[in-house]
């Protein structure tokens, strides 16, 4: 009979109790620049705090190297909106690790399709569509666009789709296509990393009629002759096949780019090393982060 081994006890992450420090005392492992400040993001989130107050508390981790300091792992557009309106201290999470990029490293501006589901959920709470709007710092019809985001988009390609950002009138266009034809557009964005609206009327353009909802064509796209819609699709047809044998070369391609940028990113891993870079090399620090975390912001 094969021995059992004894259960180990699992680390909790996170200190029980949440504790109010006052800002003078958090060191941000990020820089907030001026055009951080100037973003949709962050207008986002300072009439978030405006309105309902701090929905998601900042997470910092004491500073091992000066008592009563803390390192702040996550929050750091929450932080400075906080500076902007005065407040001196903030309730924060107590991390039991200081290591920076545990906890941010996969937070990222919420996708369209994301925060889609985010304003569903909130209507069927009961929030009224004007306080939603408040909130996200945009007009009621905008709310009510993001409500019908997904009307007529098949639930494959909204998987395809929903951690990517993608414009909202992109989908307008997904709409002319049928089914199968809006998984293969979906594919191709993914593959070519391209959501734009023009990548998107491209797409359409470069689809055969059968292939679009009724009442979508016939196809005009303004400035083309038939002879070009007809090579727009042939080349579409032979992109759909190089994006097939890219499929099978992906996973050793994926793990070259790993390889190529895991000492950089190791070595920003380590927070010490953050906090030294913060204080005496942060342009650098900033060009490290951007290797690894092209699209990332801490908010």
């Amino acid at each position: 009979m094969n021995k059992i081994d004894k259960p180990q006890p699992v680390t909790i992450a996170f200190e029980r109790e949440t504790r109010n420090i006052p800002t003078a005392d958090i060191t941000p492992l990020r820089l907030v620049t001026d055009a951080m400040m100037k973003s949709q993001k962050y207008e986002q989130i300072r009439a978030s705090v405006l309105v309902g107050g701090l929905v998601e508390l900042p997470v910092v981790a004491q500073d091992r190297s000066e008592h009563g300091k803390y390192l702040l792992l996550d929050g750091h557009l929450r932080l400075a909106a906080l500076h902007e309106m005065g407040a001196t201290e903030v309730e924060c999470l107590i991390a039991t690790d200081d290591e920076a990029y545990t906890y941010n490293k996969r937070i990222n501006r919420l996708a369209i399709i994301q925060e889609h589901q985010m304003i569903l959920n909130a209507v069927e709470r009961g929030v009224p569509e004007e306080v939603i709007a408040k909130v996200l710092n945009v007009n009621v019809a905008n709310i009510r666009m993001k409500r019908r985001l997904l009307t007529g988009i098949c639930s494959e390609a909204v998987e395809l789709l929903k951690d990517k950002h993608v414009p909202m009138n992109a989908f307008t266009e997904l709409r002319k296509m049928k089914p199968l034809r809006q998984i293969e557009a979906a594919q191709l964005m993914v593959a070519m990393n391209k959501y734009s609206i023009a990548y998107a009327k491209s797409l359409v353009g470069a689809t055969p009629p059968s292939q679009l909802v009724e009442g979508a064509g016939p196809k005009n796209v303004r400035g083309l002759t038939d002879e070009q819609i007809a090579l727009m699709e042939q080349e579409s047809e032979k992109l759909d096949r190089e994006f097939r044998l890219l499929e099978e070369t992906y996973g050793d391609d994926h793990l070259e780019l790993v390889i190529a940028t895991g000492y950089v990113k190791r070595l920003i891993e380590n927070a010490r090393v953050v906090r030294h870079m913060a204080q005496h090399y942060p342009e650098l620090l900033m060009e490290f982060q951007k290797i690894t975390e092209p699209n990332s912001v801490s908010g």
